[in-house]
Order: structure tokens, then sequence, then C-alpha cells
């Protein structure tokens, strides 16, 4: 049918980390709309991605659940290596995971700091590595895509880590772009501003706040998870074969006039 013969991800096998709930869920579900057979990582309890797979059934699409931490090696690797056995490869790897705590510099916990490094910066690494190692043994090149942040080049006061994990992502990003592009693997960042999801509902009830962020960006709104994973989708299809070591950055034109949010 018409449907169909648009999809853009057809026969593709994608990771995606950080799956069970947000702008990982809206990836994973997206990408099995365009045909993509998807594996949704999680961490937590069983069941903790049952709603992801849930809504990838409801549109027919092809998809497990495996649990991994994302900046475990051992664990990463079995994630792959389910992958593989159960859809046949990998093409398509999504650096999803992140966390964050905020804290004021002068009181930040170093132990939360070196969490929020372990996930958001050594758990991209670990799963570039992994991911690459498969598609070069694979020999038909693939796609890395890392959820980024427009914090990767703009600050953000009491989140000094995280912001520190975005713009070492973004080097990450475009040092083994240059490194794997002889292997036909692109690599790319994907850097939102403010999208919303459950964990945003806090500032959504409290108007003032609300409307001091959305005074921050040109285009007046919150932006869609669906946004980012159309964007996903697109770094991940043929049309964006030529691109590698660049940042997308989808936040309403925040970055071109907020000030240090």
């Amino acid at each position: 049918m018409f449907w169909s013969e648009q999809m853009k991800l057809q026969g593709k096998v994608a990771i995606v980390t950080g799956s069970a709930s947000g702008i990982g869920q809206a990836i994973a579900t997206v990408f099995a709309r365009q045909g993509a057979a998807v594996v949704v990582d999680y961490v937590g309890k069983p069941g903790t991605a049952d709603d992801t797979l849930s809504k990838i059934k409801a549109i027919g699409g092809k998809a497990i659940a495996v649990a991994a931490d994302v900046s475990n090696p051992q664990q990463v690797q079995a994630m792959i290596d389910q992958t593989v056995a159960a859809f046949g490869g990998l093409d398509i790897f999504i650096n999803n995971a992140g966390i964050e705590f905020k804290h004021p510099f002068l009181e930040f916990p170093v132990e939360q700091f070196q969490k929020i490094m372990a996930v958001n910066l050594q758990g991209p690494f670990v799963c570039c590595q992994a991911a690459a190692r498969q598609m070069v043994k694979q020999g038909r090149g693939g796609r890395i895509i890392n959820i980024s942040s427009i914090h990767e080049d703009l600050p953000m006061p009491t989140n000094a880590p995280y912001c520190a994990t975005k713009g070492g992502l973004r080097m990450l990003t475009r040092t083994i772009a240059v490194e794997l592009a002889p292997h036909k693997i692109t690599v790319n960042n994907i850097g939102p501003g403010a999208i919303f999801t459950p964990i945003d509902a806090d500032v959504e009830a409290n108007k003032a706040m609300e409307d001091a962020l959305m005074a921050e960006i040109p285009l007046g709104r919150w932006g869609k998870p669906e946004e980012v994973a159309n964007l996903a989708v697109f770094l991940a299809s043929d049309d964006a074969a030529y691109m590698t070591g660049s940042t997308c950055f989808i936040d309403g034109g925040m970055l071109r006039q907020a000030g240090a949010l």
C-alpha cells in the first residue's frame, strides 16, 4: 500500500537506549512505524518498557525489550548480541539514555557528578564503540545518532555536569565521525531544546516558570517528542547519507535568543 512504500527505515534494525519513556519512546515508536525492527533498551524492573512495546505492537511494529546499563560494556555487548540474534544485524544505534541532577556548582556532590558522567558520556562512548564494531563486522555501514542537547553550547547554571557531558558528546561525535567514515558509518547529534515530556509537568503547572521559559523560545511553545523522533528518522535514513559529524538543533530557535537557562 502507499503508506508502506513510504517507510524510510524498512528492513533496518535499531537500538534506542533509554526508550521506556519520553523522547526515547517517541523515537522507538516512530522508527517502528517507519519499518524498523526496534530494540527498546531500559533500566529498572522487568516491565519498565511495556508501555513502549505496547505502542509499537499497536501499530504492527516489531520490537523486543532488553535491560542494559549503557555505562557497562558487558551489558551493552550482551544487548547487541541479543539484537543480532533476534533481528539478524544492527543498522542504527540511538544514544538517548541520560540523567541530570541540579545543584549549585559549589555544592555539587562528586558522587552525582560521577553518575551523570557514567550515563551521559561514558555510556555513549561504550555504546558507540560496541555498535560500530558490529557495523564494521557486517560491512554495510550504519548510523549512530546521539541525543545531545542545546546545552552542548548553552550554559545552564546548577547543571554543570550535565552541560559538561553534552559538550563532551559533541567532540566525541565529531571525532569518531571522522574515524568511522571509511566504514560508511555516519555519526550525528540531535540537540533538543525544551521538549515536553511528563517530567516537565511541574514546569507546565507553574505559570510563571513556564512563561519565563517560553519567553526564551522564539517559536513560543514546547517541542514535541515526535518532532525529535522525525528528525532522528531523517538522520537514520538514506536521505542523510552525506551528513556526518554534525549537531542538528531542534529548539524552536532557543539557542539564538536564550540567556543562560
